[in-house]
């Protein structure tokens, strides 16, 4: 999300510190709450995020019913495969979960927007900052 056209000074991350499994809807609403702070500060420009892990694992379950007479109508885990309830990531510890494009007038927003945005997630996070280097055109 945002300026996808710009070029960028300094590249923010929000790193996990533990390996994690994440729902679909935990990457969601970190996302939203990223672009919210950004958005409201900067504007349409000025910044770009991405998502950088991408919700792969389907989850499933088997639903039990537990109502009398219940014996009878299903067969516990017999032949069990799930209804899809889900998706979720897989998160490696150290890795990137968000990364926000910036120039350095606001690298205070993007930092505040991660912070805010990693309290969406069940795990520890830590932010990281990395100065991008100009590439020279050959």
């Amino acid at each position: 999300m945002g300026d996808s056209k710009a070029t960028y000074q300094y590249k923010v991350s929000l790193l996990a510190e533990s390996a994690v499994q994440v729902r679909h809807n935990a990457l969601e609403a970190a996302r939203v709450a990223a672009n919210k702070v950004l958005f409201d500060k900067l504007g349409e420009t000025g910044y770009l995020i991405k998502v950088v892990t991408y919700p792969h694992v389907i989850l499933r379950e088997n639903r039990m019913i537990a109502t009398a007479g219940a014996d009878r109508l299903q067969e516990g885990m017999r032949r069990s495969f799930g209804k899809p309830t889900g998706r979720a990531a897989v998160i490696r510890s150290n890795k990137s979960v968000i990364d926000i494009y910036i120039n350095e007038s606001a690298l205070d927003h993007a930092k505040e927007a991660l912070r805010i945005s990693s309290s969406k997630l069940p795990m520890p996070c830590r932010i990281s900052i990395e100065k991008i280097e100009p590439q020279i055109a050959a």
